[in-house]
């Protein structure tokens, strides 16, 4: 149960810093961008340990207060839940 969770937070973290980079290179491009509502959403499901990977890696949305604490938040309360489990 342990492994599947920590698995879980994983990918979902992986996933959300890959579309940090995503959206950082169509917003230089000033393409069609990834919805902060998606970004957001991926945050909460288990991923916001990538977002703030995501964040300072490549300087995006660190200006947005929802983004630049929200993800730093999340990520804690993620963390301290697996601690819990284990």
């Amino acid at each position: 149960m342990e492994l599947a969770a920590l698995s879980y937070v994983a990918v979902v973290s992986l996933v959300l810093c890959i579309y940090m980079y995503i959206d950082k290179e169509r917003a230089k491009k000033k393409e069609w961008r990834i919805s902060e509502r998606t970004l957001l959403t991926l945050g909460v499901l288990g991923g916001a340990l990538g977002g703030v990977l995501g964040m300072y890696l490549f300087r995006h949305k660190t200006k947005h207060n929802k983004f630049a604490f929200g993800f730093p938040l999340l990520g804690a309360i993620h963390v301290f839940l697996l601690v819990q489990l284990f």
